[in-house]
Parts: structure tokens; sequence; C-alpha cells
């Protein structure tokens, strides 16, 4: 593109897992970049990370680190984010925050690009990215929404353990070695947050994400609910979730039923999420064809399939939804929100 705008773009949580794809995505997809800071806590700090062949040193992330920052993507909790972000916007930066620090802050937009791409244009110097078990749903769920109306959805999800961070992803190998060798195994992680009670999760599914509230329900499970209102505009929507990490390193799947308000043509239901922009559509029982975690992992899309009318209610639907939780659930939503900032002043 002739003449274009080049932005001072920042990282906040470069080491984490999420961090490093956004860096990596950035390079990828040619992001029109200035300057490209790197910004981790103190501990990180002075460690160097490859960014298009050239070595960028981290810096530790301070309200001045921020200082003719156009655009910054923050990864690194949500303590982070309710400090820095504020400090950030106060110095003309435009944050985007993959924490759940502002995603049900009302003057914040929360943005999953395909669904609610003009919500953009309403912030105020911050753009939330959903949780990652929420956006692949609505993302999925959008265009049966815009055609038929949605009045029920009930989710229960089958997370992998990267959701919780590279240390629950070596603890489940070294679990699973522990429990293949016949020792005994010590869980010291999962469920992250919860009390001092940790369990196995080599082998196992664990019902239980993030800590529980007084409604039984826990913070992921009432996320979702909340999140997918949010998104969709419409908080007539009744939402219930059940969220369970599974042991696999990377790639959400989901079992989502869904009330339509009208009647649908099944055929019809598969043309429009096959051409719904970043879905893939597989689903053909008699070939074994369903989405899979093991092949989501790495890529971009969020895949569709084991799409059924329901069996005791004629206007519903299930189906199965998987996608890579650190790309469309959080990195690559995260970018995409950036390119069309970086689009809307080129």
């Amino acid at each position: 593109m002739p003449n274009q705008k080049l932005f001072n773009v920042a990282v906040v949580g470069a080491t984490g897992a999420v961090g490093e794809q956004i860096i990596r995505l950035l390079a990828a997809r040619n992001f029109p970049i200035q300057e490209l800071k790197l910004l981790s806590s103190a501990r990180s700090a002075g460690k160097k990370l490859s960014f298009k062949g050239h070595e960028i040193t981290i810096q530790e992330a301070t309200p001045d680190s921020f200082e003719g920052v156009d655009i910054a993507l923050f990864s690194a909790g949500g303590d982070v984010s309710r400090l820095l972000v504020p400090e950030a916007v106060k110095r003309g930066t435009v944050c985007i925050d993959n924490t759940s620090a502002f995603r049900m802050d009302p003057e914040t937009p929360l943005v999953v690009p395909e669904v609610n791409i003009d919500k953009i244009s309403e912030h105020n110097g911050v753009i939330a990215n959903p949780n990652c078990s929420t956006i692949q749903m609505v993302q999925a769920l959008k265009p049966l929404y815009d055609r038929y109306g949605i009045s029920r959805i009930i989710v229960s999800t089958y997370q992998a353990v990267s959701g919780a961070g590279a240390s629950a992803i070596n603890e489940m190998l070294r679990q699973s070695q522990e429990a293949l060798a016949g020792n005994v195994v010590e869980p010291q992680i999962l469920p992250v947050g919860a009390l001092p009670k940790k369990h196995q999760i080599a082998f196992n599914a664990i019902p239980q994400i993030d800590k529980f509230v007084d409604n039984g329900f826990t913070y992921e499970e009432m996320k979702m609910i909340n999140e997918t209102k949010k998104i969709m505009d419409d908080e007539s929507l009744q939402v219930t979730a059940t969220c369970v990490r599974i042991p696999v390193v990377y790639g959400h799947s989901e079992s989502v039923y869904v009330e339509l308000k009208q009647d649908f043509d099944i055929e019809e239901v598969k043309s429009l999420l096959a051409d719904s922009p970043g879905i893939i559509l597989q689903d053909n029982p008699a070939e074994q064809l369903y989405p899979l975690a093991t092949e989501a992992a790495g890529k971009l899309e969020t895949f569709v399939g084991r799409i059924r009318r329901d069996l005791s209610n004629p206007r519903a639907l299930n189906l199965w939804i998987v996608s890579d939780n650190l790309l469309k659930g959080a990195a690559w939503n995260a970018v995409q929100i950036a390119e069309y900032i970086a689009i809307e002043q080129n």
C-alpha cells in the first residue's frame, strides 16, 4: 500500500504463550510496524526475542513504556491490565486487552471481528478480547442468530490445558509420564485459582475452570454466559455453560445445543456456516469427518461439525465447535482487531 501509515506497537506479556503467538502473527501478517516494543515483567526484562530477523530486548512494562505507542496488545493478566491500560490510554494508546479486566465494562466494546466489528469504532481507548471459549462459540452461532434468531444456548466445553498456561501443559505431560510409569501422581497446578486442593489432569476431566461463585457456576462459565449476551447485544438470550478441563494441549472443543426462534432447513444451516468468514465446515459423519482439537491446533479458523436437529425440540440444533484457544481464542482475534484499526487509519 503506497504511503502506508506505520504504527508503533507494544505487546504486553511478550514472553507468555499468547504474547508469543501475537508476535508471530504480527510478523506473518506483515503488520505495518514502525517500532515494536516487547514488554513484560521485571523478571523477563533484558531477555531477547526475534522479530522478522531482528533481536528485540524485552523491557519491563511501566506507565512510561507507552509514550509514543499507537497500539498495545495486552496479554499479561487482569491485574497488569487494570494497572497499565488506563496509563496507556492517557498517553494516547489504543489498547486491545486479552484479559477479563474490561470485558464487562459498559464503555468497552467486546469484539469478535466476524460478529460485531462495528463495535470497534465505539472504543474510548480500550477494546476487549472475549474469553477463548466464548469467541469460537459466538463466531459459529452468529450466522444462525442473524438468520433464525436464538432463544437459548446450552454449552459444555472441553478445554485444553494451554488455556491455563505453560505450567499446566508441563504438569499434564509430567503426570502422564508418572501415571504410565505406575508412579504416584502429585497434582500441583489445576484447577488454577482454586483453593489448595488440586486434581490430576492426566487421563482425567476436571469439571472446574477458575473459582466457583455463589450461584454454583465458575467464573469461566459466567464469562461465557455474560460475554455471549454482550457480544450478541441481546440480554434476552438464555445461556448456560459447564466448562471442563481435559488433557489436550491445544484446542478447545464445545458441544452446543441451541434453540432457534424459527424453523430451519439443516442443509441451509450447513451452507450458512460454510459461507461464514473464519468458519470451516467439517460435517460428514459417513466419512468420520468432524472437528478435532489435534487438527484445529495451529490454525486460525473455527471448525464446526456434528450438526443435527435435536430429537426433542424441532427448532433446536446440536453442534460441535473446535478452535485453537491460543489463536482464534486469543492472539489471532486480537491481531484481527489491530488490523482493522490499521486499515481504518490508512
